[in-house]
């Protein structure tokens, strides 16, 4: 019986010999590390890329996209008390996608 590996490498010679691979829109591209990216968790951001390309956004990315301008938008202030309710904001959307990631490291499901 193969191991989930040789499964794997299987599958991809597979896809890779009936072209199915090669018209994917990503096809030998380097990887575009869209906002972010550095913030996914390593574990998902190919689960992630892949979902993106089928057309899916998670709405995890979508609250790390928003982390990611939230950012940007406070490094942008001047005012601390123009930057008080984007703090806020940021961290409150923090902790809801760190125990939305959490849950899916603790059960395998959102």
């Amino acid at each position: 019986m193969p191991t989930l590996d040789e499964q794997i490498a299987q599958s991809l010679r597979d896809s890779l010999a009936s072209g199915e691979l090669r018209a994917a829109p990503s096809w030998g591209k380097p990887l575009a590390l869209d906002d972010g990216w550095d913030e996914t968790p390593v574990e998902l951001r190919l689960p992630f890329r892949i979902l993106k390309e089928a057309g899916y956004v998670p709405q995890e990315v979508l609250q790390l996209h928003e982390c990611a301008q939230l950012r940007s938008a406070i490094a942008a202030c001047s005012d601390e008390a123009e930057a008080l309710p984007l703090r806020r904001r940021l961290a409150d959307l923090q902790q809801i996608v760190a125990l939305r990631l959490e849950r899916l490291r603790v059960t395998g499901t959102l």
